[in-house]
C-alpha cells in the first residue's frame, strides 16, 4: 500500500530539515492519510478509501463523494478511484 491519497494523488514529498546552525538532513514529509468509508449516494452504497484529511474537507466542501468525483481530473485518482468515477458517470447517465 502506497502514502498516496486515492482522491488527491497527494504523495510522500522529499526535503531538508535546517537546523538553528543551518545544517541539513534529508527528510520525508509524509501525508495525513486516513482509513475513511465515504457514501455515495448515486450508488446508494459505502466506500472505503485511504484518503488525506485535506482532501476529505475538500469532499465535504464539493458537497460529497459523488460531486468530488465527477469534478476530479483522471490522472489524480486512483485506480479503485477512477472505477468508481467511471460507475457513479454511467448511473447518473442512466437516470438522466
Amino acid at each position: 500500500m502506497s502514502r498516496r491519497c486515492e482522491l488527491t494523488g497527494k504523495a510522500v514529498q522529499v526535503g531538508n530539515k535546517v537546523s538553528h546552525s543551518n545544517r541539513k538532513t534529508k527528510t520525508r514529509f509524509l501525508p495525513n492519510l486516513c482509513n475513511v468509508t465515504l457514501i455515495s449516494e448515486t450508488l446508494q452504497r459505502s466506500v472505503r478509501l485511504r484518503v488525506a484529511a485535506a482532501s476529505l474537507r475538500t469532499v465535504e466542501h464539493r458537497g460529497g463523494l459523488d460531486a468530488f468525483l465527477v469534478k476530479a481530473h483522471a490522472e489524480d485518482l486512483s485506480k479503485g478511484a477512477l472505477a468508481l468515477k467511471r460507475e457513479i458517470e454511467k448511473k447518473q447517465q442512466e437516470a438522466a
